[in-house]
């Protein structure tokens, strides 16, 4: 190789350390964890040819352009936010019999008020789910808004365009926005069938590429549905067969979604907002004056989490409902793979008496995901933290019973995805008749698991319990 070769080389190869080097100007200035700033900085450093296109596209904590996006509509958003607080009873505010430091750090962190005059009701699986979303559109007057992480176009999701086709003919708005990542499976020809029919729809990913700038990190992986601004679900199923259990090649999914009806239902609107505005640039006129309802009277908080909000919102809602579990908590998560913080806080609940019990699938749609948990049935069952494997199909739930005190329906997984990247969106309620729902619920569902002991970890292979560690290893990218 001659010195004018050399001479050659050394331009890119400058060019690639130089990159590297920014990498890791903007690592010091942002990152999060220690651990993960560390395990990118000597990536650089040792593999820049591999690390430097890495960190482009998995490498960012923070959603800029989304955060950009949330500064240019925040006027109008904090309008309607102000609107939503005057216009409902809220017992965010000090002196109501309802109010506690708990419940002020909740409403700080999603920047919406709990409220009174709610109706929610658990939908306990996929069959009860789709029943009622197709009667609420069925219903639908003036819009419907959707937002969904995973959509298919399979006999659900042909019946859900049906719907929707029919439901513009009538001469009611529909505005669909849905994750590119999640439904990449997702026929062009659905989509153009449903856009032609009238319908306003957006991709998350791919709706606002000018902003997006790499960040294929980051996932919409929230599932809602919201009526003529009194009526919305959300929580764990996506648009798809799977989960009503009649595909002859798959296990049945288990899921939970919940129904709300009243000035919650608003919450819910707020969060599609700011999300279509992000894939859009666009805010339609909504109906912002929420229906109270008689027959209900329950407390609901609306709780969307994600990377652009100023702090680790969805860690920071399990830590708060953990350290502040007083007689139990009761999480069910498809994927259990807890940062140390959350591990540690489940730990100190279960020494000082608390009852912790983790739900988590015995068959999982990741591989990697299900012997990383394996790995933390040591420290879990040293601590007295009940692990439960569901058997049955798999388990896809995100549900959390606190106490008798509140319960929370959602789409945030025990993982670092849900805590850091995912923007994921829970519903919060103190209803006793709804927790009652939740404990029954979760007692059904106890009785199809099996507790898993430490020895179910150490007295398997070797081989098996390194791998479990080697996966654990990635617990950061799972």
């Amino acid at each position: 190789m001659t010195a004018d070769d050399l001479s050659l080389l050394a331009i890119p190869l400058a060019l690639l350390y130089l990159a590297a080097l920014a990498c890791i100007y903007r690592i010091l200035l942002s990152y999060r964890t220690a651990q993960g700033a560390i395990a990118w900085i000597i990536a650089l450093v040792g593999l820049p040819y591999l690390a430097v296109p890495m960190f482009l596209l998995f490498g960012r904590s923070r959603f800029g352009g989304y955060i950009k996006a949330r500064r240019m509509g925040d006027q109008a958003l904090t309008t309607l936010l102000d609107q939503f607080e005057q216009q409902t009873t809220s017992i965010s505010n000090p002196g109501h019999e309802h109010f506690s430091d708990e419940l002020q750090v909740l409403c700080k962190l999603s920047r919406q008020p709990f409220t009174n005059d709610n109706h929610c009701t658990l939908l306990r699986d996929g069959e009860a789910t789709f029943e009622a979303l197709f009667e609420a559109m069925e219903d639908a007057r003036h819009y419907i808004l959707m937002e969904f992480y995973i959509v298919r176009s399979d006999k659900v999701g042909q019946r859900i365009k049906a719907i929707l086709e029919r439901k513009l003919a009538q001469g009611v708005q529909v505005w669909f926005l849905y994750d590119d990542i999640g439904s990449v499976f997702l026929s062009r020809q659905w989509l153009n069938e449903l856009a032609a029919a009238g319908a306003r729809i957006a991709s998350f990913g791919k709706g606002n590429v000018r902003r997006r700038r790499f960040q294929i990190n980051f996932r919409n992986h929230r599932k809602l549905l919201v009526c003529d601004g009194q009526i919305g679900f959300v929580g764990g199923i996506n648009l798809g067969d799977e989960y009503l259990g009649t595909m002859m090649d798959q296990e049945p999914w288990r899921d939970t979604h919940c129904r709300i009806e009243g000035p919650a239902a608003t919450g819910l609107q707020l969060a599609w907002l700011e999300d279509w505005h992000w894939a859009s640039s666009l805010r339609p006129e909504l109906n912002w004056h929420p229906k109270r309802v008689k027959k209900g009277d329950q407390q609901v908080l609306i709780l969307p989490t994600g990377p652009a909000d100023t702090w680790e919102t969805c860690t920071l809602f399990f830590l708060n409902s953990i350290n502040n579990a007083r007689t139990r908590i009761w999480i069910a998560s498809p994927y259990f793979v807890p940062d140390f913080q959350i591990m540690n806080a489940l730990q100190l609940a279960a020494l000082r008496g608390v009852d912790v019990r983790v739900l988590i699938p015995e068959k999982s749609d990741s591989r990697l995901i299900r012997l990383a948990a394996y790995s933390y049935l040591v420290q879990a069952s040293q601590a007295g933290i009940g692990i439960y494997r569901y058997q049955p199909g798999f388990m896809h739930q995100k549900v959390v019973l606190v106490d008798d005190r509140y319960a929370a329906v959602g789409t945030a997984n025990l993982d670092n995805r849900s805590m850091r990247l995912n923007f994921e969106i829970t519903a919060i309620t103190t209803s006793p008749d709804f927790i009652h729902s939740v404990d029954s619920m979760l007692r059904e569902d106890l009785t199809q698991c099996q507790l898993m002991t430490e020895s179910d970890y150490q007295e398997r292979s070797i081989l098996f319990r390194l791998s479990c560690r080697a996966v654990r290893l990635l617990a950061p990218l799972l």
